[in-house]
């Protein structure tokens, strides 16, 4: 059973799901067998094994395979797309002639690893970064096919992906390590500062002067401990790894709690509004990050907002059975420009006003999502911004 080119004029040849199951590494099975050698009918050119359809041309990587001889007989059309060549013409030419790959040093990439002529033992090539034809980055990875151990080269798979997936997630790590020791430098000369004045000139400062120094390595310290929060944070949701606590809790007692924050902290009391609808569904939810995702939008609010900062509480209409929670956080400043909302919730978005790390809001969506609920942006009526998130129930299910 042999495999042909592939690519969106190419649809109707078929390639056989023995051929696809052996290419992907399944050299145990030599023998394709007779369902392999039909394709699905619903579906020409399709590998059909137990109903399930596919076609090259769905894969979302490049696929390239090399026969026995080392010419190409599958070209999908990813391949064609990051290559740039007609798989017509890739069609039955040699493999480094198809993919002319060079590393990052000039050298030909088909003679140093040798596929047909090196080593028996060799399974394959693990994923790295090589050149096409005028300096193109692509991700290649190769899996040689053998019937049998040491055996022969049967088939040669090359897969390919672009860099940009891998460059844009570069960025975004040098961009929150550029983000971090920035936000990291001020608070800790601050620490080393005093602390270094305080041991070398103990006796020559007042009682006031020495609590004043030392109250602001205790507010250093905490935005050090802060944005390490943050970051221990981000690691969590990026990773699928943060760990929500259900537990019963009142949503409007933490709203009224957090404005009393606010008024203690010096910020007037006429400035907060705060509307609960009764009666609330009974809420199961972590009381800890909920008081992280009100914190963070209240402070948001007062400061970069203007004017009286509103917080409604309410139950929102689900579309299924299972009963929500919303709380809406609005203000009267400026709001956000209708350019930008798409990027609100992304990292190190600052909006106009710089300041802070930018990770607030990447990190209060996450929380929001841990918890199944869901958070918008928009425009309030007042004209400046406003955040809405609601959160399910979370009942445990032994009390549905």
């Amino acid at each position: 059973m042999d495999v042909r080119a592939y690519g969106t004029q190419a649809r109707e040849v078929p390639c056989g799901t023995g051929d696809y199951a052996q290419a992907l590494g399944d050299t145990s099975r030599t023998d394709p067998g007779p369902a392999a050698e039909a394709p699905a009918e619903d579906h020409p050119g399709a590998f059909a094994d137990d109903g399930l359809a596919v076609h090259p041309d769905d894969l979302p990587d490049g696929l390239v395979v090399g026969d026995r001889t080392g010419r190409v007989v599958c070209f999908n059309a990813a391949a064609a797309r990051l290559t740039g060549r007609d798989p017509a013409e890739a069609l039955g030419s040699p493999l480094h002639s198809a993919l002319p790959l060079e590393d990052v040093d000039g050298r030909r990439w088909w003679q140093l690893t040798d596929p047909y002529g090196g080593l028996a033992t060799r399974s394959g090539q693990p994923e790295r970064n090589l050149l096409l034809p005028g300096g193109r980055e692509v991700l290649v990875a190769a899996r040689y096919v053998r019937a049998y151990p040491k055996g022969p080269v049967e088939r040669l798979v090359v897969s390919l992906r672009g860099t940009e997936a891998r460059r844009r997630a570069e960025r975004s790590h040098a961009e929150l390590i550029a983000t971090v020791a920035h936000e990291l430098r001020s608070p800790l000369t601050s620490v080393k500062g005093f602390t270094a004045t305080l041991l070398a000139k103990w006796e020559r400062f007042t009682d006031d002067q020495k609590r004043l120094m030392l109250e602001t390595v205790d507010a250093d310290a905490n935005r050090i401990t802060r944005l390490i929060a943050e970051l221990l944070d981000i690691s969590r949701i990026d990773s699928g790894r943060l760990e929500v606590r259900r537990q019963p809790m009142d949503m409007a007692a933490a709203v009224h709690r957090h404005v009393e924050a606010h008024v203690a902290a010096g910020r007037s009391a006429d400035r907060f509004v705060t509307r609960v609808s009764e009666p609330l569904p009974g809420l199961w939810a972590d009381p800890d990050k909920v008081d992280q995702v009100l914190g963070n939008l209240l402070e948001n609010a007062v400061r970069h907002g203007e004017g009286t900062v509103t917080i409604e509480v309410a139950s929102a209409p689900a579309r299924s059975d299972e009963q929500r929670t919303a709380v809406t956080v609005s203000d009267e400043g400026p709001g956000i420009p209708e350019e930008s909302m798409s990027r609100v919730f992304t990292r190190f978005w600052r909006g106009s006003r710089r300041g802070g790390t930018g990770l607030g809001l990447y990190i209060v969506k996450g929380i929001v999502e841990a918890h199944g609920g869901t958070i918008t942006v928009g425009r309030a009526a007042a004209g400046g911004a406003q955040f809405r998130f609601t959160l399910p129930v979370g009942a445990p299910a032994f009390m549905a």
